[in-house]
């Protein structure tokens, strides 16, 4: 499963997430939830400072971590909401059979072991036993049959449901036994299953799970249960007593939704929140000029498997026309993004794939700023200023489009540079930015628009036919770009049933060479994750392993000492 998620957050992008990353991703940063004392925050904020963050207290019980989230999720049934912002939340919530661990290894979450036969078919996962659901009802292999049974139903609207139909027989042999079989090996198996969130049948098995109102009362079996969600304003997570996972250390998660990143700051300043993701010029500029912050609160980067993108709406002309796309490839200036808005926190890149890993093609290079290709690519395809005002045009149609963004300021900055260079080659590109729940309801699920300006944030399996493939097109599923080309569509059906990874490897090289050079999508850069966790917060790896500084935070603690007087929700 791709983690395909829509993010509002990290870099200018907007994330499709693969869901066993993302799950990984976002424990890390607990999405926003948050409680704020009342009162003068001047006033909290002079306390805060006088208080010596440096000793040491040993791992203690209670607390409430604070954070920020830039939007509100649709709902917290991941497969459904298909975005960041639900699915940082409900893998509080929510557990998988399998989770990766700080190495980015395989390891079991609801499973105690499992089992691959030697044909490389069949997975037989053995449940933990004795598990609960929150409302202390049993969790057993008819909970994870249930789920895989929606996840594929046609009737679901959910763009992961591709991987799960793959599985030709799914069965239960008793209450702690879940077997599936292929019909023929399949390299993201696993990694699917660390993906996927386990339902409860006895709450959804009479219930439509596109509409059901149980998104927004949910009831898991992880380290938190949703205690309360106020519409626009945050959303509060307790400890579940039942967790399948034993306790975590901190009592409470508290998510304030707060869209703008400078109001999260000031929020960050005055000890209102502990953590939340920074900008390029918060992390770069603002932390090095304020050692009052930096007395109170630690910084942590981290490249990510994330990258922003322009993709184009090939439905619609003139971008269905591949000489247009290139021109438009070529016109842009990537390192000028890189170092006017993310302020050199960012990497240049040529594939879908995280710089540096075995995925991520080396010979490919971005397409260089070249405006006169770019004009003469236009000029090919029929674009010329006959009338002289500036602007190409066609059969009498001058080139103007909106370019579609939420509500982001580094996608708005990102955005008005593309803007500017394409307006030197006689391109009108208009700039629209847009809250996050209108933009994905009323513009790209039903694919209402010419160019977004986004992110994809991906799982560590290089699998991308749920982004790619032509069949993933239909209203909800994350091919809304509409790309098709057949040799694409055959490479990532073989890159799905290979298993010897140098093979897998070359695969996905070709894949990204034909990507790159078809320009569906500009790639403009893989950013850092840049966050700011309040050093009250213990129990952080640093440095980071492999999977990154959340990779433990049901170990995260906060000592009694350094814990707020919280006063009141609002």
């Amino acid at each position: 499963m791709m983690e395909i998620k829509h993010d509002q957050d990290q870099l200018v992008k907007l994330q499709f997430i693969k869901p066993a990353f993302m799950k990984l991703a976002l424990i890390a940063f607990f999405t926003p939830l948050m409680i704020s004392a009342c009162g003068d925050s001047s006033s909290s904020n002079q306390i805060h400072n006088k208080i010596d963050y440096t000793k040491n207290y040993p791992p203690n019980n209670g607390g409430t971590l604070i954070d920020a989230m830039t939007g509100e999720p649709s709902g917290l049934i991941a497969m459904i909401a298909g975005e960041s912002a639900a699915s940082a939340i409900a893998g509080n919530i929510f557990n998988s059979l399998l989770r990766y661990d700080k190495n980015l290894e395989l390891t079991g979450e609801l499973v105690e072991s499992w089992d691959v036969s030697n044909d490389q078919k069949t997975i037989t996962f053995h449940l933990k036993p004795n598990l609960k659901w929150a409302d202390d009802q049993p969790l057993t292999s008819d909970d994870v049959l249930f789920t895989w049974q929606k996840v594929t139903d046609e009737k679901t609207r959910t763009p992961y449901g591709s991987d799960f139909k793959l599985v030709t027989k799914a069965e239960t042999p008793d209450a702690n036994t879940f077997r599936v079989t292929y019909a023929a090996p399949y390299a993201p198996a696993l990694d699917t299953w660390a993906g996927l969130h386990i339902l409860p049948k006895h709450l959804l098995k009479d219930q439509d799970i596109n509409t059901t109102a149980f998104a927004r009362n949910p009831v898991g079996s992880h380290y938190y249960k949703l205690e309360k969600w106020k519409n626009g304003q945050f959303l509060k997570l307790t400890r579940n007593e039942n967790a399948t996972q034993g306790q975590a250390k901190i009592g409470n998660l508290l998510s304030r939704i707060i869209p703008d990143k400078a109001a999260q700051f000031l929020e960050l300043s005055a000890d209102n929140i502990d953590s939340m993701g920074l900008n390029p010029i918060q992390y770069a500029r603002i932390f090095p000029a304020r050692p009052d912050l930096n007395k109170n609160i630690a910084l942590y980067k981290e490249l990510g498997n994330s990258y922003t993108y322009l993709g184009f709406n090939l439905k619609r002309k003139p971008f269905d026309d591949i000489r247009v796309r290139q021109a438009i490839n070529y016109a842009i200036n990537k390192q000028e993004i890189i170092d006017g808005v993310l302020l050199g926190l960012g990497e240049p890149v040529a594939s879908p794939y995280k710089p540096g890993t075995r995925w991520s093609n080396p010979e490919l290079k971005p397409y260089p700023y070249d405006p006169n290709k770019a004009k003469a690519l236009l000029k090919a395809a029929g674009y010329e200023d006959h009338d002289g005002d500036g602007i190409l045009d066609k059969d009498g149609k001058p080139f103007t489009f909106e370019i579609l963004t939420n509500q982001n300021k580094e996608r708005e900055m990102t955005g008005v540079l593309i803007q500017r260079r394409l307006n030197e080659i006689g391109i009108k590109a208009n700039i629209r930015v847009l809250e996050w729940a209108s933009f994905l309801g009323r513009f790209i699920k039903p694919k209402e628009f010419d160019v977004v300006l986004l992110g994809w944030s991906l799982s560590l399996d290089p699998d991308q036919y749920s982004i790619w493939h032509s069949s993933q097109q239909a209203p909800g599923q994350f091919n809304f770009i509409s790309y098709s080309n057949q040799r694409v569509d055959k490479l990532l059906e073989a890159g799905r049933l290979e298993l010897n990874p140098d093979k897998r490897m070359k695969i996905y090289h070709e894949f990204s060479k034909i990507l790159l050079e078809d320009s569906p999508i500009v790639f403009l850069s893989a950013g850092y994750g840049l966050t700011a966790i309040h050093k009250r917060v213990r129990g952080i790896s640093n440095p980071a392993p492999p999977a990154g500084i959340g990779h433990n935070t049901y170990e995260w603690y906060i000592p009694s000492a350094y814990a707020r007087n919280e006063m009141s929700e609002h």
